[in-house]
């Protein structure tokens, strides 16, 4: 599924790894009832859902879901970003090449840069978004490699670890982390709405515009038990979404309703962490439906 393709910077991109194939994957956009629930299951990978404000699942929910263990085997990680040429290049003296360009959100899920060790994408979602020179402004790492912007010690970031599957930890924070295999796969983001598992309204932080106008949302949230939800939320991205009191375009002093739904009704544990990533007039999902 695609939901907007306005003009982006840089996506995280999730793949299913070589060694485990797809068998543990269920790459069927439906919602599907589940003999346990995926956060007690020790095989639970990654699904895709729809969600109402209450994170209750519903066939014509306004929020697109993807729910995934980054400790899973199945999985790989990168973070691919608008360039003129490939991923982690160097020029003639050696210097990794920076030349940024505009991209549209399927572009990024589609071009040469968005594919691992051979393997097209699975899932992405839009994150960081580029200033009027397009560049990049937050913190943003491709599998060790930087693309980042000015902002990139201010505006907090999402990433997922390097290190043995098994070892993988989702983590959001302002700037790099301390240890260096935190700074493995990281996105730039805006604004922060979880720390440590206390929940702030952001909304005058984030401005009357974002907070109150520009309303599509993009964002991200970690458990307590490791396990990451990405969720976009935008009213006008599909005809057949049912809008009621509890299935409406999220404000932000609800996100902690969706997400709090989300990760107890799926077992996943409290939310401790959460972040919005670019929104407002370009958020994007992308949930392979063929693996």
């Amino acid at each position: 599924m695609y939901l907007k393709k306005l003009i982006t910077l840089s996506i995280f991109i999730i793949t299913v790894s070589l060694l485990s194939g797809c068998r543990k994957i269920d790459a069927s956009a439906a919602p599907k009832a589940a003999k346990t629930c995926p956060g007690e299951d020790a095989q639970f990978s990654m699904e895709f859902f729809k969600a109402n404000n209450r994170g209750e699942r519903f066939a014509k929910g306004i929020n697109h879901v993807i729910i995934f263990n980054p400790r899973s085997a199945a999985l790989d990680f990168k973070v691919n970003v608008g360039l003129s040429h490939q991923l982690y290049t160097k020029d003639a003296r050696g210097k990794i090449r920076r030349e940024y360009i505009p991209k549209q959100f399927n572009e990024l899920i589609s071009d040469g840069n968005s594919t691992l060790n051979g393997q097209r994408p699975i899932a992405a979602i839009n994150a960081d978004y580029i200033d009027t020179d397009n560049k990049p402004q937050g913190l943003n790492i491709s599998r060790g490699v930087e693309y980042s912007g000015d902002f990139k010690n201010k505006r907090s970031s999402f990433g997922i670890s390097g290190d043995k599957p098994q070892e993988r930890r989702a983590t959001i924070q302002a700037g790099r982390r301390d240890t260096n295999i935190l700074n493995y796969n990281l996105v730039g983001g805006n604004g922060r709405f979880y720390r440590q598992g206390k929940f702030k309204d952001i909304c005058q932080d984030l401005g009357d515009f974002a907070c109150k106008q520009a309303t599509n949302r993009s964002m991200a949230a970690i458990t307590n038990n490791g396990y990451v939800i990405l969720l976009v939320n935008d009213v006008k991205a599909n005809s057949t979404i049912e809008v009621n009191s509890t299935n409406q375009e999220l404000t932000p002093d609800k996100f902690d309703d969706v997400l709090e739904g989300i990760a107890r009704n799926n077992c996943l544990g409290q939310i401790q962490e959460g972040i919005l990533f670019d929104g407002g007039m370009s958020p994007g999902l992308y949930y392979n439906q063929k693996c």
